[in-house]
């Protein structure tokens, strides 16, 4: 049984219990209209006013466990693997009574969305990939390129956040931003808007607004066995995302395009790690084109 829990700037939030924990899923549009399922690391990874941009769909957000509003044990010390967070993605759309979707995973949420692209099939109708890459985190393969050198010594010598204290969180949020950024756009007012968003969002655990903000979760997690290699068995239509300055998965789209049969790329110029936030229109309109491209094989009512 689900149970609303507060409405949203766009939508409607219920708890959806998956397994043994319950997940905070936002919706906007009508349940008849084409489901489209967002995987970030929180329902405000992806901005109210980009999911207002996709009107004639009906847009799931959620937060993944440890993280905004769904249950939150310890992010430090998670009991449980990357291949329960696909089976949550599962748990949401049959939730919702959606038998397949069009999915969108970002980041750490593109690690999820591949996974339920290979080990879910029937569910993906197509699948767009946001600046994310094709194995865990830790050390890349010999032919992908590591983070920058500006990312890896930033880790090593980041002031620390007061994870207490709200203007050293977000102090500390545009910081990480603007290194992870790479880009002389760079929007420091608006990277600090988007990490209150998430702030925002996160449970009284002291973790839950440092998992939300940088995903530490997922250095944490058991992500094994490797899914690289079984790239070529994804069958669903897809799109990958990533920006010309990305400093955080540098060219590391070009596995997809290469063993991904009719897999296309799009690369944002003067954009990094989250063109969703740096090119909002141009993104949802690159997003909205290969989606609408796609519709016509998707079966809309095709409900649980």
């Amino acid at each position: 049984m689900s149970s609303a829990i507060s409405r949203g700037l766009v939508g409607m939030e219920t708890l959806l219990p998956a397994g043994d924990v319950e997940l905070c899923v936002d919706t906007v549009g009508s349940p008849t209209d084409i489901p489209l399922l967002l995987i970030g690391t929180t329902v405000a990874t992806w901005d109210d006013e980009f999911v207002e941009r996709l009107a004639g769909r009906f847009v799931i957000r959620y937060d993944l466990r440890d993280t905004g509003r769904s249950t939150t044990v310890d992010p430090d010390s998670p009991g449980y693997t990357l291949r329960d967070l696909v089976t949550d993605a599962v748990g949401v759309l049959d939730g919702l009574g959606i038998a397949r979707a069009h999915v969108v995973g970002i980041a750490t949420g593109g690690f999820i969305a591949q996974l339920l692209a290979l080990d879910h099939p029937s569910r993906v109708a197509s699948l767009v990939l946001v600046g994310t890459r094709p194995v865990a985190p830790g050390a890349v393969d010999d032919d992908l390129p590591e983070h920058s050198p500006a990312i890896m010594a930033y880790f090593g010598s980041a002031p620390p956040v007061d994870w207490t204290d709200r203007t050293s969180i977000l102090d500390g949020a545009v910081a990480a931003a603007r290194v992870f950024s790479g880009s002389p756009q760079f929007d420091a007012a608006e990277a600090r808007v988007h990490a209150a968003r998430v702030l925002d969002r996160s449970g009284p655990h002291p973790a839950s607004a440092r998992n939300g903000l940088i995903s530490t979760v997922f250095s944490k997690l058991d992500c094994t066995p490797r899914w690289r290699e079984r790239l070529p068995q994804i069958t669903a239509p897809t799109l990958v995302i990533a920006g010309e300055f990305d400093e955080a998965t540098p060219a590391a789209w070009q596995p997809y395009v290469d063993h991904i049969a009719g897999a296309v790329s799009h690369v944002f110029p003067d954009t990094s790690h989250c063109s969703h936030l740096e090119k909002p229109e141009e993104f949802r309109a690159v997003v909205a084109d290969f989606l609408a491209s796609h519709d016509v094989s998707h079966d809309a009512s095709a409900r649980i």
